[in-house]
C-alpha cells in the first residue's frame, strides 16, 4: 500500500502536475482546494524537493518532464506469479529517513516485505556516506529476506544482488554496465547505483537480511552539485524515459528467485557472471580498509565473493566490509 507523508493537498498537486502540462494557478487552486497564495507555497515546496516547476505568464505552471510516481499496484501487476506469491507486502512512502530503516523495523516478520520511497532524507551509502536522494527521480528500495544457517551462508550475497540488478538493466537495453567490488553498479565507468545489506537476528541461526538498492534513474546535474564527489551516471542519460515501476518489478523478479535459492549453492553460482562484469579486472588497484592501503592486480572474486589481489608474494584475498576500491596510479 502507499503511505503518504506529505500533506494531501501537496499530493493532489503532484497528481495534477505529473502530466508535464501547464495548469493555471486558478485551476490548480480549484482542483486541490487551496487559495492562490497556498498554491504558490505548494509549488515552492515542490521546488524544495528538487522537482523542476516551470512557470510561464499566461500559461501557468508545469512539472518539467512530468513525473511517474511509484505505485505498489503497478509494481505488483508486473511481478511474475511465483514472485508475487513470495512478496508479502509492498509499501511506497513519499518521504522516509531511509528505506533500509523502515524494512529493518519489520525484519522480524520474515521474508517478502518490500518498501520504496520517493525521497530519502538520510539515505546511506557505503562507509556511512550520504546517498543523494532527490524526490521522484530515482529508485530507493529495500527487501527483507530470511535465512537459516547464520551469517556464514550469506558470503557473496551483496555481489549476487549486483548481478541480478545488472541482468535486469541489460534486459531493458542498458549497455556499458559493470560492477565495482564490492557493492557498486557502474554505467560507462561511472556510479549508477549501489547495494547495501544490513543483517539482524541470530548470527549463528535464523537471520534476516535487508537488501537495499539505490539506483539513479532520472538524476541530473542540479541534484549533484556540491553533493556527489565522484563521477556518476543515470539510466535516462542513455535510454531517456524508463518507468521506475517497471524497473522495480524487474529487479524484484530477478532478486526473489536468487534469494530463494542462495542457501543451496551460495555465490558460486554467480561468480563467473560477476567476474564478467568486473570493472577493474586485470588492472592494478588499491583497497583502502581502515588505515591500511593494499595494492595488487585485480583477479576477480572467488566463490565466497572475496576479491583476489595478485601481489609479489602471491594472491591475497580481501573480504568485504568497510572498504573502498580504486584504480592504482602507481607505475
Amino acid at each position: 500500500m502507499s503511505q503518504p507523508s506529505l500533506p494531501p493537498s501537496l499530493l493532489a498537486l503532484l497528481g495534477l502536475l505529473k502530466d508535464g502540462q501547464y495548469h493555471s494557478g486558478a485551476v490548480i487552486g480549484e482542483k486541490i482546494g487551496v487559495s492562490r497564495t497556498a498554491v504558490w507555497k505548494h509549488l515552492k515546496r515542490l521546488s524544495d524537493l528538487g522537482l523542476p516547476v516551470v512557470s510561464i505568464k499566461g500559461k501557468g505552471y508545469c512539472l518539467e518532464g512530468g513525473i511517474e510516481l511509484l505505485s505498489s499496484s503497478d509494481i505488483g501487476a508486473q511481478l511474475n506469479d511465483d514472485v508475487k506469491k513470495a512478496v508479502t507486502d509492498i509499501d511506497v512512502f513519499m518521504q522516509v529517513g531511509s528505506t533500509n530503516d523502515i524494512a529493518m523495523a519489520r525484519a522480524f516478520e520474515g521474508s517478502g516485505y518490500l518498501c520504496l520511497a520517493e525521497h530519502q532524507k538520510s539515505g546511506r551509502g557505503r562507509r556511512g556516506r550520504e546517498w543523494v536522494s532527490p524526490f521522484g527521480h530515482n529508485i530507493y528500495m529495500s527487501l527483507i529476506w530470511e535465512f537459516d544457517g547464520g551469517v556464514s551462508c550469506l558470503e557473496g550475497l551483496s555481489l549476487a544482488v549486483g548481478v541480478c540488478v545488472v541482468d535486469a538493466l541489460q534486459d531493458i537495453g542498458l549497455k556499458e554496465l559493470s560492477l565495482k567490488w564490492p557493492n557498486d553498479i557502474l554505467l560507462d565507468g561511472k556510479k549508477l547505483g549501489g547495494v547495501l545489506l544490513e543483517i539482524s537476528g541470530d548470527p549463528m541461526g535464523t537471520c534476516q537480511v535487508v537488501v537495499g538498492i539505490g539506483l539513479n534513474v532520472r538524476m541530473d546535474d542540479k541534484h549533484s552539485i556540491g553533493k556527489i564527489s565522484q563521477p556518476w551516471s543515470s539510466i535516462s542519460q542513455q535510454l531517456g524515459h524508463v518507468s521506475r515501476n517497471t524497473l522495480v518489478a524487474r529487479f524484484t523478479n530477478r532478486l526473489i528467485p536468487m534469494l530463494s535459492n542462495f542457501h543451496i549453492n551460495g555465490f558460486s553460482e554467480y561468480k563467473d557472471r560477476w567476474n564478467a562484469f568486473d570493472a577493474y579486472k586485470n588492472m592494478r588497484v588499491q583497497v583502502l580498509s581502515g588505515d591500511n592501503l593494499i595494492d595488487g592486480e585485480d583477479l576477480g572474486v572467488d566463490d565466497s565473493g572475496a576479491l583476489l589481489l595478485l601481489q609479489e608474494g602471491g594472491v591475497k584475498r580481501i573480504y568485504g566490509g568497510e572498504v573502498s576500491l580504486r584504480v592504482s596510479h602507481a607505475s
